[in-house]
């Protein structure tokens, strides 16, 4: 009988020796691969698990009936987190947009900003257009002419009526800022006066009088606007521009270390985030059943068009898995949930599509500053879904002219809402306005925006970054195709000494005989 361990030449079997050491191997290797593993999603794993403790949090405190001041306290550690975010936003933007738009020439940079603003415009009337046939199969303000805003706590917290017209206004004027300075910190807005004119007897006629004031917050428009123009304008210069463009690309490295830093304080944020807003809800179960239908067409807008339709135009453009792409976006989507700003989510997401996901710095940080600025897809959803509730609850049915109007509207207003949370509430007063309809019920829909506004956020920063995704793999492919371009221009040279093994429908131009070839002819002509 032979050993299990020689042949029958008598011979040791190497493989029966080697099977019980890689046996014996296989275990720290996999620990050690796990390991890895949990050192690369650390911070994912602890920003979902953030998520989950807020929840948690919150409703076991619900019962405590905190005061404002403990509901304040407790909210704390999570304001931090929004301030550490803000206070990176300004020089992100602008060193990113300088550098980015810099570092393409002024073709590549036209092309590429085409591609966006249509991929932007595009995905927004869809989303646009999605929202209002939603609203009109579920019909959310149907049955709903009973709600009394006054029990939802929030009737006094109106945003004040303006002009179709004024708005657009405002938008072309926040483009080109007065003042950089202050547009850092404040934005144009038109304000109204009331005066009476041709006062007498019995007899007051009002007039309302628009007025230039300045309100608080960044205005982020001007600034993209003058960031681009500027990297053009450097780019242009040659080589006197190039120190000023290390300068800002030296700023925008330095910025993102500071977000590697922000982001390792993101899960303890988003716990107190998300515990504090549930806490400070006075009766959720009030606001659900009154406004369910509102809040399940909103979220189910935003659920196909984040999990259907982008997911579609990301493969219909790169025939690659676009949800691979989003599983390495899971830390700036999270804190794009908890805190409604996308704004706020910018500097980790440029941080976690570049690192996680190998988009060209030049694509993510040029596209995505502009993205959260113009690209409000979410937002559209759930503006046109509020002002088909508000038409419904005031019984007013809207012609086919009033649904153009809110497709158009919504898109166009989109473009100016601010990045911050409830933006969106202003722009459905604008919505509002074009199809005349009254701003009074606006409450109900702040009472519940902040249920709503967590996975508006989500779907924004989701079509920015698959934007970003798809353009670079537009630009990968174009610089692809020419370098094989390339080296088809270079095997295409002519071989003079084998002419025969050449295609003889390429032309050879420029060819300078050499000594050895004409020897070569005249040798041929000899013998002939």
């Amino acid at each position: 009988m032979e050993k299990p361990s020689e042949s029958r030449n008598g011979h040791v079997q190497s493989g029966a020796l080697a099977r019980p050491e890689a046996a014996a191997g296989r275990g720290p290797v996999r620990r050690r691969g796990c390991g890895r593993c949990l050192r690369k999603h650390c911070l994912v794993i602890l920003t979902v698990a953030g998520v989950l403790l807020g929840v948690a949090l919150g409703a076991a405190l619900r019962g405590a009936h905190l005061s404002r001041a403990r509901v304040a306290a407790l909210a704390f550690p999570g304001e931090l987190l929004l301030r550490m975010l803000r206070m990176v936003i300004l020089p992100l933007v602008v060193c990113s947009l300088v550098s980015g738009a810099a570092s393409l020439d002024t073709r590549a940079l036209g092309k590429l900003g085409g591609i966006a603003v249509a991929y932007f415009m595009g995905t927004t009337l869809v989303a646009s257009s999605l929202a209002v046939a939603l609203a009109f199969i579920i019909r959310p303000g149907a049955g709903a002419q009973a709600l009394n805003t006054n029990a939802l706590g929030l009737a006094d917290a109106l945003p004040a009526g303006k002009e179709t017209l004024d708005s657009f206004l405002d938008l072309f004027r926040n483009l080109f800022p007065s003042n950089l300075v202050v547009a850092a910190f404040r934005t144009y807005a038109t304000d109204y006066k009331i005066i009476a004119r041709n006062i007498s007897i019995g007899n007051v006629t009002f007039e309302k009088i628009p007025i230039g004031t300045e309100i608080e917050g960044m205005n982020i428009l001007g600034l993209v606007l003058f960031a681009l123009v500027l990297g053009v304008a450097l780019k242009k210069l040659g080589p006197e521009g190039e120190e000023l463009i290390r300068f800002f690309n030296s700023f925008n490295e330095a910025t993102m270390v500071l977000v590697s830093w922000i982001m390792w304080y993101v899960p303890i944020g988003i716990t107190f985030l998300v515990g504090s807003k549930i806490v400070e809800m006075e009766d959720i179960v009030l606001l659900v059943t009154s406004l369910g239908k509102y809040i399940f067409a909103s979220i189910l807008g935003h659920v196909i068009h984040g999990g259907i339709i982008l997911p579609l135009v990301y493969f219909a453009f790169t025939r690659k898995n676009p949800f691979s792409f989003l599983l390495g976006l899971i830390t700036p989507l999270a804190t794009a949930f908890a805190t409604c700003s996308s704004s706020a989510t910018l500097p980790s997401m440029i941080k976690c599509i570049e690192e996680n996901n190998g988009v060209d710095k030049r694509i993510s940080r040029f596209i995505l500053p502009i993205g959260a600025t113009v690209n409000m897809d979410g937002a559209a959803i759930f503006q046109c879904v509020a002002a088909v509730f508000i038409a419904q609850l005031n019984n007013v049915d809207l012609n086919a002219g009033q649904i153009f109007t809110i497709l158009v509207t919504a898109t166009a207003a989109s473009v100016g809402a601010a990045g911050v949370p409830a933006g969106g509430v202003l722009t459905i007063a604008i919505i509002l306005e074009a199809i005349g309809l009254p701003t009074n019920d606006l409450s109900l829909i702040l009472a519940v925006d902040w249920i709503v506004d967590r996975t508006t956020t989500v779907v924004n920063v989701e079509g920015d970054a698959l934007g970003a995704g798809i353009l670079h793999y537009l630009n990968q492919k174009e610089m692809n195709a020419k370098e094989e371009l390339n080296e088809v221009n270079v095997e295409a040279i002519p071989n003079c000494k084998s002419e025969e093994e050449t295609s003889p429908l390429v032309t050879h131009r420029n060819q300078v005989p050499t000594p050895a070839s004409t020897a070569e002819a005249e040798s041929k002509e000899s013998v002939l």
